[in-house]
């Protein structure tokens, strides 16, 4: 029987999404509310298969719990319409020609830019970077956009394709051609959350 999370709960799992593995206290103060009440909504979470917790080692002092999603939690913080879009992506990875697999994923990738292209404004770069991030994060998945380099940073805080992108980082490279099609240029994704080494994505123009 699945345990139905409280509205409270949807904060929580939105910062877990975003910042990975946390402790209990810096979950208190991300969210502005007291050590109890975060423990009561993981241990609702945790019931629900939403959050898992493990032991973290730290340098100094003791030991403490860190708590992440789960990937029935990751897939719960994505569309509805999960399950169909593997099931779909499965039949994509089975075209063994890689030029009639590339051509489709493109041709995915353009169709999608077509459905959100009329709501993507701006004259610059830069506002049309700002106007992705605001589309995606009006279907809760959060971007931003840097402005402190010479050029503008669009950088994905959480993967809005959890599960596919943990079987296959194809759909990278779909993110790639949407991005490039709805910002007007090529760009590139030069950091990956799948290669370990950030909790972010970073597409930048050439």
């Amino acid at each position: 029987m699945e345990i139905a999370t409280e509205s409270s709960d949807a904060g929580l799992i939105g910062l877990l999404r975003e910042r990975g593995a946390m402790a209990v206290s810096d979950i208190a103060s991300a969210m502005r509310v007291t050590s109890t009440a975060v423990r009561q909504r993981l241990a609702r979470l945790m019931a629900a298969g939403l959050i898992e917790r493990a032991l973290a080692k730290a340098p100094r002092g003791r030991p403490s719990h860190h708590y992440s999603l789960t990937e029935k939690g990751l897939r719960k913080t994505g569309s509805n319409f999960a399950d169909l879009a593997l099931a779909l992506w499965n039949e994509v990875r089975q075209i063994k020609d890689p030029e009639i697999r590339s051509g489709l994923l493109a041709r995915i990738a353009r169709t999608m830019a077509g459905m959100y292209g009329s709501e993507i404004r701006g004259a610059t770069t830069e506002e049309r970077m700002a106007a992705v991030g605001r589309l995606l994060g009006e279907r809760d998945v959060s971007f931003t956009v840097d402005r402190s380099g010479h050029l503008p940073v669009l950088t994905a805080l959480a993967c809005p394709y959890p599960t596919l992108a943990e079987q296959d980082r194809g759909i990278c490279s779909v993110e790639k051609i949407l991005f490039s099609e709805l910002v007007g240029e090529k760009v590139r994704l030069t950091e990956c959350r799948l290669d370990g080494k950030t909790n972010c994505c970073r597409f930048e123009t050439n």
